[in-house]
């Protein structure tokens, strides 16, 4: 991604970041409900999105369609638009003064799409999406994710233990990376139990906005 990037970051923009299992679904709700408890205007989103571009990439991770990787670098790259430009998408509530809190972003495509059809493409689409204010990056071992998700009716494609594995490595560099062009990052210790995770992440947060949420 470029290097000017700090220059379009959104200090309203919160991202959750990790490999499947992780955590960051179950984290981001529990943030929403601190924002909502102290009347803080929010938004809690996802991608993929709801949206038909988004639908569609849910179908390809569940295995329901068949798609080359670079299809879906494709595919990822247009929901992530559409998201954050489209109408009621995640600029236009920040400018509403509302915080965005995104469940995945421009980093996981780096990621599952880097490692699946090489980094230049994922590199090339991601180039041009604004950096958020600040990235919750939730660290675990894929041992420990994987263990997660296995009471799950079904997974998806990539929720196997040793593409979680080369998830994992890809993160690490890719968070590496958006850290040395000043993208403000915060590891969070996932292995911890859920209430010491969400401690983690309220600090970070309230750091970050200047204010305090509680619990």
């Amino acid at each position: 991604m470029q290097h000017d990037d700090t220059d379009l970051a959104l200090k309203n923009f919160i991202v959750f970041e990790g490999i499947d299992g992780s955590g960051t679904t179950t984290q981001l709700r529990r943030l929403a409900a601190a924002m909502e408890r102290n009347g803080l205007p929010h938004i809690a989103t996802a991608e993929p999105t709801s949206r038909p571009e988004g639908a569609l990439i849910r179908q390809i991770l569940k295995g329901d369609l068949e798609a080359d990787p670079g299809t879906v670098a494709y595919l990822f790259a247009a929901d992530r638009h559409q998201h954050l430009h489209g109408k009621d998408g995640m600029l236009e509530a920040i400018a509403r003064g509302k915080v965005v809190l995104c469940d995945r972003y421009a980093l996981s495509s780096l990621a599952y799409q880097g490692i699946t059809c090489g980094e230049d493409l994922p590199l090339l689409l991601n180039s041009g999406f604004p950096a958020p204010g600040l990235t919750l990056f939730f660290k675990i071992a894929p041992e420990t994710a994987m263990s997660r998700v296995k009471s799950r009716s079904q997974l998806e494609i990539y929720e196997i233990l040793h593409m979680q594995e080369l998830v994992s490595r890809a993160y690490d560099e890719v968070v590496a990376r958006a850290r040395e062009r000043g993208w403000n990052i915060a590891l969070i210790d996932a292995e911890r139990p859920v209430e010491a995770v969400t401690s983690q992440i309220l600090a970070a947060v309230e750091r970050h906005l200047g204010r305090t949420l509680g619990k």
